[in-house]
């Protein structure tokens, strides 16, 4: 992977032309993005932030392109070293990218080496939703988490030649796992989520039949949506209007990123507590250089509109029969019961992690790894 220099020297440009707005004093981040910490992270950006020192680092990684009705698709694939790695594709949600997994690769693809055994090993498929990173933008309505889930079973299929697979997700990436669980179960060993999808509050059960865990939870998900979830409606409603902003301005877009890796993550108001300066940025300079923050807003606005995936509540879905684990991290957005998730899911492992968030590949790859390598440990079979 190889970013134009004229790209990055336009990004300097508009970085030192940024026209800051006020702030009320003494607010922290009670409004959004604090200014003093975006100033740094800013100044940082133009003054010692290396991206190409960034893309060496991607590209140790083997990344391919895949073709699928001529939409294109781009791709991590990382062997295993292990005797008969499991394959597994792991899909990333938003405001994140396929960099999210880099640090859970190889502890996947060559366990032995991280103090595991070998025959544990997986070979590592790590895809960026479409119109992320390097897949292709969509120039059409209908790129849904439902179709999603079809190019990703045709992209281990057809294109890798893998008869059955694993699959994991967080995020939007948990939907398009759970999706690729309902519509090509046959291919599937199990599937390993770290969040229950939000989705399914619109088919909720009545409220008699609800569990006082249940209900706290529901409870929590209103409170979550009036104090967090702008981000969601408008991005789930009018993506446009916010892209002009955000294509535009590298400092609006940081601002619009890193406010939601200091809220969603374990770092107790101070984000570099879990991520490093360098981490943050080459996630948002991915976004930048690719121009592709309106695109993977859109996916809110697909996901909000397809109504054979959101059900409406006198159209409950069917409880998927593929086997499923959970690993809950305690600081994610929301986390759900069991009872909730054994609702739609058959759960055969359900783990509360000590600590993490939401980017739990990033925060916390060594626990999100070896619950992956637990759960699938009993389901490898030497026939695939």
């Amino acid at each position: 992977m190889h970013i134009p220099e004229t790209a990055l020297q336009d990004l300097h440009e508009r970085l030192a032309r940024t026209r800051w707005p006020d702030e009320v004093p003494n607010t922290g981040w009670e409004y959004g993005t604090n200014l003093a910490y975006l100033k740094e992270l800013v100044h940082y950006w133009q003054t010692q932030f290396d991206w190409r020192a960034q893309e060496e680092m991607m590209n140790q990684f083997a990344h391919f392109r895949a073709d699928f009705d001529g939409f294109g698709i781009h791709f991590i694939h990382e062997k295993g070293k292990g005797p008969d790695p499991l394959p597994i594709i792991i899909t990333h949600g938003w405001p994140s990218s396929f960099l999210e997994m880099l640090k859970i690769i190889p502890l996947l693809t060559d366990p032995e080496n991280h103090g595991g055994k070998a025959e544990d090993s997986f070979d590592v498929i790590v895809p960026s939703l479409p119109g992320y990173g390097f897949s292709d933008r969509p120039t059409k309505c209908g790129m849904t988490i439902s179709r999603i889930a079809n190019i990703w079973a045709r992209l281990m299929t057809e294109a890798l030649g893998y008869d059955r697979f694993a699959a994991q997700g967080g995020d939007h990436g948990a939907s398009v796992t759970e999706q690729l669980a309902a519509s090509h179960s046959d291919s599937l060993v199990g599937i390993h989520l770290d969040m229950v999808p939000v989705h399914h509050v619109f088919e909720r059960p009545p409220i008699e039949e609800l569990s006082q865990s249940e209900k706290e939870y529901l409870q929590q998900l209103e409170l979550w949506l009036q104090e967090e979830g702008g981000y969601a409606m408008i991005q789930g409603t009018k993506p446009q209007t916010l892209a002009y902003a955000l294509n535009d301005s590298p400092t609006g877009l940081a601002a619009w990123i890193v406010e939601k890796f200091r809220s969603w993550s374990d770092c107790n108001g101070s984000v570099e507590k879990r991520f490093t300066k360098d981490e943050l940025i080459t996630n948002i300079t991915l976004y930048w250089v690719t121009e592709t923050v309106n695109a993977a807003s859109r996916l809110y606005y697909e996901a909000a509109h397809d109504h054979n995936y959101i059900h409406p509540k006198h159209q409950r879905r069917r409880r998927s029969d593929v086997k499923t684990a959970f690993a809950i991290f305690p600081k994610d957005i929301l986390t759900a019961p069991r009872q909730w998730a054994e609702r739609w899911f058959n759960v055969m492992r359900w783990t509360e992690m000590p600590r993490g968030g939401h980017f739990a590949a990033m925060e916390e790859p060594k626990l999100l790894a070896n619950d992956i390598i637990t759960f699938f440990r009993p389901l490898r079979s030497p026939k695939r």
